[in-house]
């Protein structure tokens, strides 16, 4: 048989109750994906959704409206409706006695004249409406579940971060966490973006956001691999690049580095702070490739500036002299409390002379604007301020 010819014989089986007849036109194993709710293997799952679906529509009707084939392939329009009377659930809602009319296209694929596999399109958001799970389309009651949608998107936004600001040209932050102090930076790159750092979990819908209005994201850049810059990355589907010594620990599941020193903080970080960082991190990233001192992102030259993490990196672009240097310093402290540019916390440097020495580096350059990994930027006579952090008490 032809691929219509089934699927012509595949909807009158389903139309006359044949339930027999239709399931024996599936090949063992074939799959129906009815798009966006589930997937059913045939026969077993094919027999009960169609047992399902007539056990609570009992005059359910359905109407072939054309079909369309070729080859191995068929799509079938078609009509169907009928009165949720029961007394079978649908989808796990009790009959209600509301009635049903939808329409839909089935996409069937054919060998040797059996079904291999069913992709189904419905409007589920129209059925739901007239089933009254949803309210109808234009109703007072809708605009109300608009408002209480649109309430929790706020409330989310201020939570993860909502659009990227412009702090330069081609250069956009986005912050998110409570507080907001999680930097993100998006650099205008050949029609995209290049993420640099990758904050919270929280933060990966907001950021997939804020770059899709920006291009998309073509590559993100970790600073370094600590769990709150790092934890957007595995869920923004894009190539991960970061220094060949912060390679394993970005590949890790482990949300700690093993030279973090947990008897260095006070008593509230030892326990609200250590607790939080699991919470930030989305888990391990797999690195598309490296980079090292001087190579170009977006415009910027890497900086190697290790001592907070072995393979810390930064940005520094010439033609403004701006500086994205992650966690090289901080401008505020475990507590969330903003304060002047210093040197990371000693529990959370792997080496932190080093650190000191890396701030020294970045002076050097000269920077007009320092943006950090969290909070403020550093602005005004920065040399100056950077030379007080690395010489001031950790």
């Amino acid at each position: 048989m032809s691929s219509g010819d089934v699927a012509t014989r595949y909807f009158e089986a389903i139309a006359a109750r044949d339930f027999d007849a239709a399931v024996a036109l599936w090949s063992p194993g074939g799959v129906e994906r009815v798009v966006g709710q589930r997937e059913l293997t045939a026969p077993d799952e094919i027999r009960a959704f169609l047992g399902e679906l007539h056990g609570a529509f009992p005059d359910l009707r359905w109407e072939v409206l054309d079909v369309t084939a070729s080859d191995d392939r068929a799509a079938v329009r078609w009509r169907a409706s009928g009165t949720f009377a029961g007394p079978g659930r649908f989808q796990g809602f009790a009959p209600n006695g509301a009635h049903l009319e939808m329409e839909g296209c089935d996409v069937l694929t054919v060998t040797d004249g059996r079904i291999e596999r069913l992709e189904a399109y419905v409007d589920s958001g129209d059925v739901a409406r007239q089933l009254g799970v949803l309210p109808p389309a234009g109703s007072p009651a809708e605009a109300r579940l608009t408002q209480l949608a649109n309430a929790r998107t706020r409330a989310l936004s201020w939570i993860r971060g909502s659009d990227a600001g412009r702090i330069a040209e081609g250069v956009w932050l986005l912050r998110g966490g409570i507080p907001r102090v999680m930097n993100v930076y998006l650099l205008e790159d050949d029609g995209g973006v290049t993420v640099f750092d990758a904050g919270i979990s929280d933060m990966t819908a907001p950021l997939a956001a804020a770059s899709a209005r920006h291009g998309g994201i073509k590559r993100i850049v970790l600073g370094h691999a600590d769990a709150d810059h790092r934890g957007a990355a595995p869920g923004l589907n894009a190539p991960v690049y970061c220094h060949p010594a912060e390679r394993a620990a970005a590949e890790s599941a482990d949300s700690y580095r093993d030279y973090w020193d947990r008897s260095k903080l006070d008593a509230r970080g030892r326990t609200v702070l250590w607790r939080l960082i699991a919470t930030w991190d989305g888990g391990p990233v797999k690195v598309a490739g490296t980079l090292t001192e001087g190579d170009d992102v977006a415009g910027f030259k890497v900086v190697e500036l290790p001592g907070h993490a072995p393979g810390l990196i930064g940005l520094f672009r010439e033609s403004d002299r701006l500086a994205l240097v992650s966690d090289a310093l901080y401008t505020l402290d475990t507590h969330g409390r903003r304060g002047p540019a210093h040197v990371p916390h000693p529990a959370f440097n792997q080496d932190t002379e080093l650190a000191r020495a890396s701030i020294r580096k970045l002076a050097a350059l000269e920077p007009s604007t320092v943006w950090a990994g969290h909070a403020d930027p550093v602005t005004g006579d920065v040399g100056a301020q950077l030379a007080r952090a690395a010489d001031a008490p950790a």
